[in-house]
């Protein structure tokens, strides 16, 4: 138990480092504007344009760094300071989720595969979260079940297997935002530099997440040896 709370930990920290750095990026090029000044709103619609993509709402959403695309509803839903910004961060955000429409339109195969594991997913979270408690329940108790511990393994595998499928989804949606803003020259020079450093901290929260996802899978699995 004690190996579960320290690896719980350090990747907290780490997690909570890199969501803390991504902040500071997204408004130290907040500020900055891009040199186009075009909104999220209107970079999204002119990349969605230059594609030929169609019948894609693209709404203003609600919180900060909340921005994400919905393959199910069509939908690019851009936090309020990326909708209504004009700055360097505003523009690769709302071009990276765009990257994602893109992938979607021309059916790129991680993104399909990262779709149908949404629902399996949700549910496997579900039944991590209930067990969880009954594996601190039974660690004060003394009795711990090899079925619980089971079941975890199972669990944290699918979070971990949906994480890295993840990377490569965020990673080329990020490469195809920063093509195409390059290509047409709404953030180049400094303003391309800085877009490409926001969105490589972006990814690295996804990079995080997968690796915490990876250690607690082998927490697990190798409790379930032990109990053999």
């Amino acid at each position: 138990m004690t190996g579960y709370y320290i690896l719980l930990g350090v990747f907290s920290l780490i997690g909570g480092w890199v969501s803390s750095k991504l902040k500071s990026k997204f408004n130290l090029y907040s500020k900055a504007p891009n040199s186009s000044r075009l909104s999220g709103y209107e970079v999204a619609h002119a990349m969605m344009k230059h594609y030929g993509v169609e019948g894609v709402k693209i709404v203003q959403g609600k919180g900060t760094l909340t921005d994400h695309y919905n393959p199910a509803t069509r939908t690019v839903a851009l936090s309020p300071a990326v909708f209504n910004g004009r700055s360097i961060s505003s523009a690769a955000v709302a071009a990276h989720e765009v990257g994602h429409v893109i992938q979607h339109a021309t059916a790129y195969k991680m993104l399909t595969m990262r779709s149908q594991l949404v629902p399996i997913v949700k549910f496997s979270a579900t039944i991590q979260q209930i067990m969880i408690f009954g594996f601190i329940f039974a660690v004060g108790s003394g009795l711990v079940g090899e079925w619980v511990i089971t079941i975890l393994a199972i669990t944290y595998g699918i979070t971990a297997l949906f994480a890295f499928i993840t990377l490569p989804v965020e990673f080329d949606a990020s490469k195809r935002a920063l093509a195409w803003l390059d290509e047409t020259g709404i953030t180049s020079g400094a303003e391309y530099e800085g877009s490409k450093d926001a969105l490589w901290w972006a990814a690295l929260t996804y990079v995080s997440q997968a690796l915490s996802a990876l250690v607690m899978f082998l927490y697990f699995l190798s409790l379930t040896r032990q109990k053999r």
